[in-house]
């Protein structure tokens, strides 16, 4: 059975079989005796994405992951949590991690800063609004209109009637575990579309972030 540790871009964690492109954490929400999620789905506000594979490091994923005396098994460390690409991860709330993505993080980091007329910004100050923004740690959703639709910067996720949609090119791609659907053009979604992607992240796609795309997309 797949462990509960799949992540849509409603921020949702799933149990599928696909693992996706990258991981990341919201801190240790998992027991590693029965390797399922505790009832909370965050412990901080530091919400990253990380390489799946990153220099010789091994985890058992929801295993016992960090060292600790008096405990042979260890303890549970971070709760590995998978996503399709970096669209999917940057629309869940999620951002670069800085130990094994640092340059991707410093591009984000930077970007946020001329988003909003940061000199110095760092990613406390970026966690600290997502935290606010993003669904599953309580943001809600902004309704769009549709001729706002088409000025929204590639990467953006938006969703109607409980699917997801990732912009690219003027075109609407369904979202999947397994990837994306053909394109549609943004007309054919028709009303009630909400915002997946926090304000936050949108900022920093318009101001030139590219985000990793799933294969699929490119199809």
């Amino acid at each position: 059975m797949p462990l509960q540790n799949r992540v849509d871009p409603f921020g949702v964690i799933h149990a599928v079989p696909e693992r996706g492109m990258f991981t990341g954490n919201r801190g240790i929400i998992h027991d590693p005796e029965t390797k399922t999620l505790l009832n909370k789905r965050w412990t901080l506000n530091a919400w990253i994405i990380c390489l799946c594979a990153f220099r010789d490091a091994r985890r058992e994923p929801m295993g016992r992951n960090r060292k600790s005396e008096g405990h042979p098994g260890g303890k549970a460390g971070w709760t590995e949590l998978f996503f399709l690409d970096e669209v999917t991860a940057l629309a869940a709330g999620h951002r670069p991690c800085f130990y094994c993505r640092r340059e991707r993080a410093r591009d984000f980091v930077c970007r946020f800063g001329e988003a909003f007329g940061i000199a110095e910004p760092r990613a406390p100050q970026v966690d600290k609004r997502l935290h606010k923004e993003r669904l599953a740690s309580g943001g809600k959703p902004p309704r769009l209109a549709m001729e706002e639709l088409a000025g929204l910067p590639d990467g953006a996720v938006v969703a109607n009637g409980g699917n997801a949609f990732a912009l690219c090119a003027g075109k609407a791609r369904r979202w999947s575990f397994a990837g994306y659907g053909p394109p549609v053009d943004i007309g054919r979604l028709g009303n009630g579309i909400a915002l997946l992607t926090p304000a936050t992240t949108l900022a920093v796609l318009r101001h030139g972030f590219r985000p990793v795309w799933h294969p699929s997309a490119e199809a």
